[in-house]
């Protein structure tokens, strides 16, 4: 497999931007619902570095390591928040779980805006095969190639960030949503269940392996309501 290190460049600046931003989102969640304990961390900010500093392996390492090995990136993040905040505020724990891939689903959409606008004025437009950093193309000048490539993997990238951390399992953002309709003593056990690390490593084998079948379909169904009509398959 032949390794071209510009689009590995690519892959990263938006791996980054895209990443900080999904955990920035928790940070400023949590902060005006009032947990500031990712705030006094330094993490509601877009800044990468705190982001960094706190999981540089899932931030840098892997990142990196993943797109030498296999041609695209996985990586993670955290945000801390107080557990105690969490057992007494379920609803607003919830929420906050939900911020980051909200913020992720956020980018998918004004990936596809982008597109669209550069279709309306005839910079890019819908390719005949589709791939996860082939969602759209340009036949314009280099900017505007450059710029295809890069919101083709804004759009799928954060498609996956979105789509995998809402799955309900622990230690994923999705297993946060039957928050929304526990007691506070439910909450209670329900929290202290999922904070147990076996479970967490449990989960996260269980998520990886369900992705491969989940996220394909995703992604079409995406790509196709982005460009009506053209059947994708």
């Amino acid at each position: 497999m032949t390794i071209n290190l510009v689009d590995g460049l690519k892959w990263y600046m938006v791996f980054l931007f895209s990443t900080t931003l999904h955990e920035a989102a928790h940070a400023w969640t949590a902060l005006k619902l009032g947990d500031d304990t990712a705030y006094r961390g330094g993490q509601v900010t877009l800044d990468p570095t705190p982001h960094i500093k706190r999981e540089p392996l899932g931030m840098v390492a892997v990142p990196i390591l993943s797109y030498f090995l296999g041609g695209w990136m996985i990586g993670w993040a955290s945000t801390p928040y107080n557990p105690q905040w969490a057992l007494h505020n379920p609803r607003r724990s919830a929420w906050m779980s939900l911020a980051g891939p909200g913020a992720n689903l956020l980018l998918v959409l004004l990936a596809a805006l982008a597109i669209r606008m550069g279709m309306v004025f005839h910079v890019f437009e819908a390719p005949a095969r589709i791939g996860f950093s082939r969602v759209t193309v340009s036949g314009a000048s280099d900017i505007f190639i450059f710029l295809a490539k890069m919101l083709s993997i804004l759009f799928s990238l954060n498609l996956l960030l979105c789509t995998f951390n809402l799955m309900p399992l622990p230690p994923l953002d999705g297993s946060g949503l039957i928050l929304f309709f526990t007691g506070s003593a439910s909450s209670e056990k329900y929290l202290s269940f999922m904070r147990h690390p076996t479970l967490n490593y449990v989960g996260l084998m269980i998520a990886w392996r369900m992705f491969d079948v989940i996220y394909p379909p995703v992604h079409l169904f995406a790509v196709n309501v982005l460009y009506p009509g053209m059947g994708y398959r």
